[in-house]
């Protein structure tokens, strides 16, 4: 995974934004290996959906959410991508034994 660092990704108070499988990390931030590993498993979760389609279930998902929550932050944790890259970001060896569209199993 490309990572560059910068001042203008993600916007102040972000750490980083993966686009398109580039992990954009604000200057001055420190990734760990499980940051890494977090933003890995949603390259995964792009490549296998062709990117652009992950981006619109992503927004399409987080909106619906959005509407169930009321809250920003509770619909963007819940949102199946983010439930899968949180519940094994610590895992450093779990892209190894993925299974392929894995964020829309049940958990």
């Amino acid at each position: 995974m490309k990572v560059i660092y910068n001042n203008l990704i993600p916007f102040k108070g972000y750490k980083c934004i993966n686009l398109f499988g580039v992990l954009f990390v604000r200057k001055g931030c420190t990734m760990s290996d499980v940051d890494y590993n977090h933003e890995a498993i949603h390259t995964a979760q792009m490549k296998e959906m062709l990117y652009v389609p992950f981006y619109v279930m992503y927004a399409l998902e987080w909106l619906i959410l959005l509407v169930k929550y009321r809250n920003v932050h509770t619909a963007y944790r819940n949102t199946s991508y983010e439930r899968e890259a949180y519940s094994n970001q610590y895992d450093l060896e779990y892209l190894e034994t993925r299974p392929m569209f894995n964020e829309f199993r049940s958990k």
